[in-house]
This record gives structure tokens, sequence and C-alpha cells, in this order.
């Protein structure tokens, strides 16, 4: 037996589980400014590395929100890996309320190279992005979702060193937080669940 469903007649379930089969995800905490510099962080849990040249990031917004606008605005927006250690400062900030998340949830901001929008001080991990496209997303029949998926080029990459072993990057050891199904559900990694495969030639 599978139980079936077609979207657009709803799921019949206690939470839509769509998202929650597509897991764990990453999360994309993007931070922008507006045109006149106010500052916004906030987490998007659609979010992926979409190309390796040039490396291509992309996250989904549902509805055009400040941080889809400020992408719009400037062209540029920083992501931020989310660790255990970020995961309530990381929640706090997915407030809907017209401030600074990184001052209302008591973020550190740390200065960026290429972009202007600011980092995450504490991630270990930063991209700073620019913008290479909006796409207002569609449904079959053609019309807006009302979802917008934001895409940036990464041209200037932060690492701490502690993530870094032998100069490869260590997944483990930047602790990422990943988004899992239901309204509550975070993931982390354990090491003890790595395996290793070579592709074939």
């Amino acid at each position: 037996m599978t139980y079936f469903y077609r979207p657009s007649e709803g799921h019949r379930l206690p939470h839509d589980p769509f998202n929650a089969i597509v897991a764990p995800r990453p999360i994309g905490w993007i931070a922008t400014v507006d045109a006149h510099g106010a500052r916004n962080l906030a987490p998007y849990s659609f979010f992926n590395a979409l190309n390796y040249r040039p490396p291509l990031i992309g996250f989904s917004s549902n509805g055009w929100k400040d941080t889809v606008a400020n992408c719009e605005a400037t062209g540029e927006f920083t992501w931020n890996l989310v660790s255990r250690a970020q995961a309530e400062q990381m929640n706090s900030s997915s407030t809907t309320a017209e401030v600074d998340e990184f001052d209302a949830a008591g973020i550190v901001a740390a200065p960026s190279i290429e972009v202007g929008p600011p980092r995450v001080a504490a991630s270990p991990v930063s991209f700073e992005c620019r913008v290479t496209q909006i796409i207002d997303l569609r449904t079959s029949a053609g019309g807006s979702s009302g979802s917008w998926f934001t895409v940036g080029e990464v041209v200037g990459v932060h690492l701490e060193e502690s993530v870094l072993v032998d100069g490869v990057f260590d997944t483990v050891a930047a602790d990422p937080v990943l988004r899992g199904g239901g309204p509550t559900a975070y993931f982390g990694i354990d090491r003890e669940l790595r395996f290793d495969m070579r592709r074939p030639d």
C-alpha cells in the first residue's frame, strides 16, 4: 500500500510532507542590506548549491520579502553556514518584525570584502555573493507561484581554519544544522555515519 495525494487537493495529513521528504536540507542564512544600508538577516530552508564554475547558490522565498527586495536593490548578499552553536540565534532571526536581526538576536556582524552586506562573525563559513538572477517561480499552468528564487555567484569565501583538515573541508567540523521534517525538526551530522565511495571512471 502507498499513500497517494494530489498536492492541488491537499495532503490530508497532520503536516505537509513535501519539505520533510526532501530532507535534511541545508539552511540559507542570508544577510542583506537595503538601499539605505539597513541590515537584514533571515534563514531559508529552500536553499542549495547549484553550480561549480562559477560557484552559484540559490534560495527560494515564499513571497517578496525584505531579503529578496534587498537583493534586487543592491545585487548582493552573504550566505552564512549555521553551526549548532548558532542554531538558536538563527531561529531568532526568522522573525517577520521590522528589526535589525543582527541586533535583535545578539549576532555579531563582520565586514565583507567584495560585497556590502555583512557576514555572521561566528559562522565557520561565509560566502559573499553577487546576484545573477531573481526568478518568479511558475506553476505548471504558467502562473506565478508567489515565490521567488534568488541565485548568486560566490565571489568571496571565508573559512575558519578549524574546518580545514590537511586543506580539505571537514563537513563534521563545521557542525552544520540541517532542516528536517515537521514544524520543529533539525538535524546534525555524526562522523560515525560517514561512508566513502568513488565515482566510476
